[in-house]
């Protein structure tokens, strides 16, 4: 599956160039003439990466990114010809990934994209797990098995991200508590059985192991 990238910018060679170069290296992109098309675009389809002008019609890049932010992590590279500290600063107040001054030479732009979604990867599969027919999402708190929404709790998932974490190594009880609830509201250490039992039947896991009279340990099978 090619790379998705969403060009935001308003004036059109500019837009258009950049579309022709990221297309012929690969990448499949597409455009938007203004704030509002773009924020459109961005919620109807999936994309991993924006390109964003601040300088835009109708809702200015702060305010698209803004909206991005309140629906995801995907990286945005500012793009524009604003080279002054104040607008740099707002960007990456507002979480841009990083901040590229007009003109600027294709290729570069190429490198950096490489290297943000190299590290957006990365971050990406610390905060997903996938095995077999299950993808657990620990930051959205969400799973799914099969391609359906499993209803997890979000403790049964921060319970299974630390075995995870802890993979091969046995963890009691007490460690699993000490870990999941802080000491005043800590409950009976066995409704981590519980957990586990909830873990294994929804999701119909077989890599949590059971270590008689200590605990459970973590083992891809």
């Amino acid at each position: 599956m090619s790379t998705k990238i969403l060009i935001i910018e308003d004036e059109i060679d500019i837009r258009e160039g950049i579309s022709e170069f990221l297309s012929e290296v690969g990448y499949e992109v597409t455009q938007a003439g203004d704030g509002q098309e773009g924020i459109d675009l961005f919620k109807e389809d999936k994309f991993d990466l924006v390109l964003l002008d601040i300088m835009l019609p109708k809702i200015n890049g702060f305010g698209v990114l803004n909206q991005i932010r309140e629906i995801g992590n995907t990286p945005v590279i500012m793009l524009t010809a604003m080279n002054d500290d104040y607008s740099q600063i707002m960007s990456f107040n507002s979480e841009a990934d990083d901040y590229i001054t007009k003109p600027f030479s294709v290729i570069i732009l190429q490198k950096r994209i490489e290297a943000l979604l190299r590290r957006s990867q990365k971050t990406e599969n610390t905060n997903k797990w996938i095995y077999k027919d299950i993808e657990v999402d620990f930051l959205g708190f969400s799973a799914k098995k099969n391609g359906e929404f499993v209803d997890l709790k979000p403790k049964e998932i921060k319970l299974l991200e630390l075995l995870i974490k802890h993979k091969k190594q046995v963890l009691t009880r007490t460690q699993m508590l000490d870990n999941l609830w802080d000491i005043d509201e800590a409950p009976n250490d066995r409704v981590i059985d519980v957990y586990i039992k909830n873990l294994r039947k929804k999701l119909e896991l077989d890599c949590i192991v059971t270590v008689k009279g200590i605990g459970y340990k973590f083992e891809e099978r």
